[in-house]
């Protein structure tokens, strides 16, 4: 298949190219990058103008519930919320039933992906077995099969002997070890941010503490072994200050934050929508501000969406019942257009290099880049398109999402995966 994208600003990072250029994709490939490219009859072009043309989106932090939970989410429904979302490749979490604790489910969710996904798949394996927190995975194993990264994401590994030993197995294979920050001490049976509005609206709340704790525990632990940790979903002020001084020191310590973290406060929970009900817990305006205080200087590395679908049936309880979680694929990009880009707190560049460049590093992946040669995941962004989010529409099996009416802009409207369009005008194509 060819096909020739024209008179886009192509935004590329990883090789500090930033200006209107045309892109030319054959058998899977990027073959050129330049000014009025030429492209044989048979190529199909696409018209940028006016649009933004960038490596393709990796979202690495994803629940595709694909094996054993398949009412929520399977890989096929989530793939295709990513395309719509722009996202040319997820890393799927290990949370799973059975737990992706081994080489055959690493293998599983591969060929499930090429089977039936529409974009690249990158399965994360589990550091413990069943991540139950007790005996490591089968981490060389697992690796050898595929996976990117290790997390017990859902679950803390509050052994912090057996994560020091994760670590070490981890820096053997070069893997980053992905870590849910979380002392359930501390959690205990929390639902929601500890504050002014739990006490307000009769809701047991989580001190940042629990996140905090347990933040400077795995820096500690990274700067003993000299592991690559990742902190997944971090949501605290204090949080975002312990990642900058461990960036200071040179530890290899990166961290990301989900839309949500960015765009909410805990004064969301007043609706008490189930959907606002999330792990950590959406915070108040201070670790807000910090957040994006964090995005803006560098101390977080990565925006990573931690999609977590659920049933109409599971959300559709009371507040304390409900499970933790929101979708968050198809909202991501115009989230981040809204929050960060708009405002001036993050240039295109510096989005692209959390949403693309970074992810491919942290995990990596040769992606994140459109050097000649290289695979052609690429996104196409409309800058000034605007849409309602209607969770209705959903490519996802999952509607619970907060945002629905909200107004977004700055979408998605095409997503390239190995040189095929799967999403294009804002609809999935084939």
């Amino acid at each position: 298949m060819k096909l020739l994208i024209k008179g886009g600003r192509v935004i590329d990072p990883a090789n500090n190219f930033s200006d209107v250029a045309d892109i030319l994709v054959e058998d899977r490939k990027i073959i050129a990058s330049g000014l009025d490219l030429k492209a044989t009859e048979e190529a199909e072009i696409i018209d940028a103008s006016g649009k933004l043309v960038v490596p393709g989106f990796i979202d690495m932090h994803v629940h595709l519930r694909e094996p054993g939970l398949e009412a929520k989410e399977t890989i096929a429904t989530g793939t295709r919320a990513a395309a719509m979302g722009g996202f040319t490749g997820v890393a799927c979490m290990p949370n799973t039933k059975p737990v992706i604790d081994n080489q055959a489910l690493v293998e599983f969710i591969k060929c499930r992906a090429a089977s039936e996904g529409v974009v690249n798949v990158f399965p994360i394996g589990a550091i413990t077995k069943g991540s139950d927190g007790n005996e490591l995975a089968e981490i060389g194993d697992m690796k050898m099969a595929g996976a990117a990264a290790i997390s017990d994401d859902g679950h803390p590994v509050m052994n912090a002997q057996l994560m020091r030993l994760a670590m070490q197995y981890a820096s053997m294979f070069d893997m980053t070890v992905i870590s849910h920050c979380e002392d359930t001490n501390l959690v205990a049976d929390g639902v929601m941010n500890e504050g002014y509005f739990s006490t307000i609206f009769g809701l047991k709340g989580i001190s940042r503490l629990a996140e905090e704790v347990m933040v400077a525990r795995e820096i500690m632990l990274a700067e003993l072994t000299g592991a690559k940790v990742h902190i997944a979903h971090i949501s605290t002020a204090g949080s975002v200050e312990l990642v900058r001084q461990a960036k200071r020191k040179g530890l290899k310590v990166t961290a990301e934050a989900a839309p949500h973290h960015f765009s909410l406060t805990d004064e969301a929970v007043g609706s008490y929508d189930t959907n606002t009900k999330v792990n950590p817990p959406l915070r108040g305006e201070d670790d807000v501000k910090a957040v994006k205080d964090g995005l803006r200087d560098g101390t977080i590395d990565v925006i990573a969406t931690d999609h977590a679908p659920h049933t109409q049936e599971e959300k559709d309880v009371e507040y304390n019942y409900a499970p933790f979680g929101m979708v968050g694929l198809e909202t991501a990009v115009g989230l981040a257009f809204k929050e960060l880009v708009i405002p001036g707190i993050l240039s295109v560049e510096e989005l692209v290099q959390k949403m693309s460049v970074n992810p491919a590093l942290i995990l990596g992946l040769d992606k994140g880049h459109l050097t000649p040669g290289s695979d052609a995941d690429i996104t196409i962004i409309d800058p000034n398109l605007k849409e309602i989010v209607d969770v209705k529409k959903f490519a996802s099996k999952a509607k619970n999402s907060p945002y629905d009416g909200w107004e977004l802009k700055g979408l998605p409207v095409a997503t390239i995966v190995g040189g095929k369009v799967v999403m294009y005008n804002r609809a999935l194509i084939g």
